[in-house]
């Protein structure tokens, strides 16, 4: 009797067995991912800078208008979500200029590392402001009733843009030029660029200060801590640091130091973005 139940028990645990395999999907491979939409070919490709002076007056009133011609921008990656620091946006810049892409997506840099290059599509999509720092994206409109540019959903950012090349070694930040902190000129032109500022001290630095503690010892805005530097006003440049970023805890260097980031704007102010805790070194 044994011996009859053991084949049965066998058998139906063979059976089992293969119905799983077939089941199972076979593995997924790299060529299953498809980044991008690699049907995108070139035309009508603009500058950077073109765009900005084409949209200037929306961008200097926040405002907000979708593109209805059949244009495109082609730049390469300057800034991701590599360290938390940057939410939700990417930074492209192609010599000209730099523009702030929001997409509602995370691990943005998985597939747009720094160094990569991009063609986007801008027809259909929106240009705007927040803070008359330039973005595309499409409308949102918050609790309060104000409709502005935020992030587009990551399904029709793939359908817009293509994956060219890459070429790390290419992104270089340019120095801030410190004489031209209230220059408006080179506010416009360069928000959204990467860059250096070279040679200062953070205010608040003292050994055990941090970048964007979440204790209630520093303002916070939008989650995020502004953080000054010595002999330069808070109205005209800090660095912005947000609450969720990786280094958000670390202690803030003293004494003279570099700092690297994408140099955003929010109205008349320069607000630095560090990308990772390597961009920022003591001074030689």
């Amino acid at each position: 009797m044994n011996y009859f139940k053991n084949i049965l028990m066998l058998a139906v645990c063979t059976l089992l067995a293969s119905c799983m395999a077939d089941s199972f999907d076979a593995p997924s491979t790299t060529a299953d991912k498809v980044f991008g939409n690699p049907s995108l070919t070139e035309k009508n490709v603009i500058s950077i800078a073109d765009l900005k002076s084409t949209y200037s007056s929306v961008i200097s009133n926040n405002g907000m208008k979708q593109i209805t011609d059949e244009i495109q921008i082609k730049g390469t990656v300057i800034g991701n979500d590599i360290e938390g620091n940057i939410y939700n946006e990417v930074f492209i810049d192609d010599g000209t200029g730099a523009f702030i892409i929001c997409i509602a997506q995370g691990g943005i840099y998985g597939f747009l590392p720094v160094g990569q290059e991009i063609l986007v599509d801008l027809k259909d999509l929106y240009i705007g402001a927040y803070g008359q720092q330039g973005e595309i994206g499409t409308p949102y409109t918050s609790a309060s009733g104000s409709t502005y540019v935020s992030r587009m959903s990551r399904f029709l950012w793939n359908d817009h843009y293509k994956l060219i090349g890459s070429n790390p070694s290419s992104v270089t930040p340019e120095e801030f030029d410190q004489r031209r902190v209230t220059d408006a000129s080179y506010l416009e032109s360069h928000c959204g660029k990467l860059m250096t500022l070279k040679g200062v001290e953070l205010q608040a630095a003292d050994g055990k200060a941090t970048f964007a503690p979440d204790d209630g010892s520093v303002p916070l805005t939008a989650n995020c801590a502004n953080r000054n530097f010595k002999g330069i006003s808070s109205s005209q440049l800090v660095l912005r640091t947000s609450t969720f970023a990786d280094f958000a805890g670390n202690v803030m260097p003293e004494g003279k130091v570099n700092v690297t980031g994408i140099f955003t704007r929010y109205r008349n102010t320069w607000q630095i973005l560090m990308r990772s805790i390597n961009d920022i070194e003591l001074a030689q």
